[in-house]
């Protein structure tokens, strides 16, 4: 689930418990490189924000995350509105997940939309020899506040209240800033350091009709690490195909089950009608006629069957989607069960020709009855 955000003690420092992975940074020099790579049209990077808490006018002190807005992703939004695919936020708003909202003392989620908040950073100063010397020569107090601490409070209009959308793999209650805040942001937490423009990551998009997959080649090829959307969903993918292979199975044992159902129906069905059949012979009818009529039967359930069972899943799904789509948090306009004609009639014809084969043996039995004993039968 979502780790809900802390109320900020400033006298405690939190610790984040290293992975022993050691990834080089990306710098500018890079960057330049990746975006003058064939094919690729723009090149984003992903900054590295520390802030200490969020919070608004009259309200309490929370633990935040930052991050930059991803304009290439959909998000659940709760309450405001995002700008489209493609598109930013504007450097004066934020995007709030609804963790906050209660945080925060708002009413709702509507009630955030237009208000205020405001990240609050802090980091220890870093003067040089001749700022220190320059400071002495002035005095004490000069050196206080050459050494305090420098803060950086940027406030911001909350417009959109998100939630965790269920095809999410990884919960986040991360806030949402442009990408020059982020920019900012991040230049004041690490101006100074080793870390001052340099990225872990950058997000690159590919010109349209392009095959992602060759553009990671190339990046490849020149030392980069790379993964596509496809890649990192690898593991959603996974889980679908898993489902399917399990539903697949079922159905198989389903049809199965089916098949020897249509055989020993028609094997009864020709049993009761021995002397039926006797009597169509005994008239003239021949034994490929027989045959054919017996298979035509089998079809009509086949064709029965899968017709009845389309209709029912096609009336229940929709009725259920709304509610699955409810309950899943998939958004407006997402469903689940996605129903599409043409693979519906192929599986309705499937099921009626592999009846009428089903139905081959009983059908021969059929063909290959004696009039006069059939008509001997009681």
């Amino acid at each position: 689930g979502i780790t809900q955000p802390r109320e900020y003690q400033s006298d405690v420092d939190l610790f984040s418990r290293p992975n022993g992975v050691s990834v080089p940074l990306l710098s500018q020099k890079d960057i330049d490189k990746i975006a003058s790579t064939e094919n690729i049209v723009s090149v984003r990077p992903t900054y590295s924000i520390t802030a200490k808490y969020i919070t608004r006018e009259n309200s309490k002190k929370y633990t935040v995350d930052v991050e930059s807005y991803d304009s290439g992703v959909t998000q659940e939004v709760i309450a405001g509105n995002l700008p489209p695919l493609r598109s930013t936020i504007n450097n004066n708003q934020i995007v709030l997940p609804e963790v906050y909202v209660s945080k925060l003392e708002f009413k709702d989620a509507a009630d955030a939309i237009g208000k205020k908040v405001t990240l609050h950073q802090e980091r220890e100063s870093a003067p040089t020899a001749a700022e220190l010397q320059a400071a002495l020569a002035q005095g004490a107090d000069a050196v206080t506040r050459l050494t305090a601490k420098q803060v950086n409070d940027v406030t911001l209009d909350v417009v959109a209240v998100t939630g965790r959308s269920a095809t999410a793999i990884q919960a986040s209650n991360n806030v949402q800033v442009s990408q020059d805040i982020a920019k900012e942001m991040s230049d004041f937490t690490n101006k100074g350091t080793p870390g001052f423009e340099k990225y872990l990551i950058v997000a690159a998009s590919v010109k349209d009709g392009v095959d992602p997959a060759s553009v990671k080649e190339v990046l490849l090829k020149e030392g980069y690490g790379v993964q596509t959307a496809k890649d990192l969903q690898s593991l959603l993918f996974t889980i679908v195909n898993i489902l399917q292979g399990i539903v697949f199975g079922f159905g198989i044992l389903a049809l199965i089950t089916s098949v020897f159902g249509i055989i020993n129906t028609q094997y009864i069905s020709v049993l009761e009608r021995t002397r039926e059949i006797g009597l169509m012979k005994a008239l003239g009818m021949r034994g490929r006629h027989v045959s054919r009529l017996f298979q035509f039967e089998a079809a009509w359930i086949g064709f029965l069957g899968g017709t009845l069972g389309a209709i029912i899943a096609l009336v229940s799904g929709t009725i259920m989607n709304p509610y699955i789509t409810k309950w899943l948090s998939l958004g407006d306009g997402n469903y689940l069960l996605v129903f599409q004609p043409i693979p519906i009639v192929l599986l309705v014809v499937s099921l009626t020709v592999i009846a009428m084969l089903s139905g081959v043996l009983p059908a021969r039995k059929a063909a290959k009855l004696d009039p006069i004993e059939a008509l001997r039968t009681e």
